[in-house]
């Protein structure tokens, strides 16, 4: 559906510029637009690298493993039922350091092996290969959603692309919001972890 919001908007916005004769910035503005796009990709290309070896060597050094049993207690509680050795543990664990850290791309691949993990294990209760997600599943989704942020680094990058003057002055607040938007979250998981559905 975004699909065709977007190119009716561009078509609209292609006619109007030929009828009041700016297809002149209409291209200038779609060749601008592309190399920014280029450039924008290259240096989050550089970040993201950086940012998936640091938690590569953080994961081999057991750094990762030392702060997952930190969280340990988190864990118990935002997922009660899930058994405390089992494998997704350690890569929901992986994914919450990760976005903590403002690591979003670096998580990703966390979260991907923890959403495969959650569901084998809903297979071996049920015994069903289902489609739908668990109570698990979709906790852990509202969690990575809105998870607490200490160091923002991907809107530090596209504010530094873009010229800010304090591209870092983003912290205090994206700290304030990411707590906010956790702490309901965690309300609403536990609220929904009661309800009989």
């Amino acid at each position: 559906m975004l699909n065709y919001i977007w190119a009716v908007m561009l078509m609209i916005g292609i006619i109007f510029g030929a009828f009041n004769g700016n297809m002149k910035e209409v291209t200038d503005g779609a060749l601008n637009s592309a190399k920014e796009a280029v450039t924008l990709c290259i240096t989050m290309l550089g970040v993201m690298a950086l940012w998936s070896g640091l938690m590569e060597i953080a994961q081999q050094s057991g750094l990762i493993a030392k702060m997952t049993k930190g969280l340990s207690p988190f864990m118990s509680f935002m997922f009660p039922k899930i058994p405390k050795e089992h494998k997704s543990r350690e890569y929901i664990s992986t994914n919450v350091i990760a976005n903590i850290l403002g690591l979003g791309w670096a998580c990703t691949p966390a979260g991907l092996k923890a959403m495969e993990e959650l569901s084998k294990l809903e297979k071996e209760r049920t015994g069903i290969n289902s489609a739908v997600a668990s109570k698990e599943m979709c906790t852990f989704m509202i969690l990575n959603i809105s998870s607490l942020q200490l160091i923002p680094v991907n809107m530090i990058v596209y504010r530094g692309q873009y010229g800010s003057a304090n591209a870092a002055g983003i912290i205090a607040p994206a700290i304030i919001a990411t707590l906010f938007s956790t702490v309901v979250s965690v309300i609403f998981c536990k609220i929904k972890e009661k309800a009989k559905c």
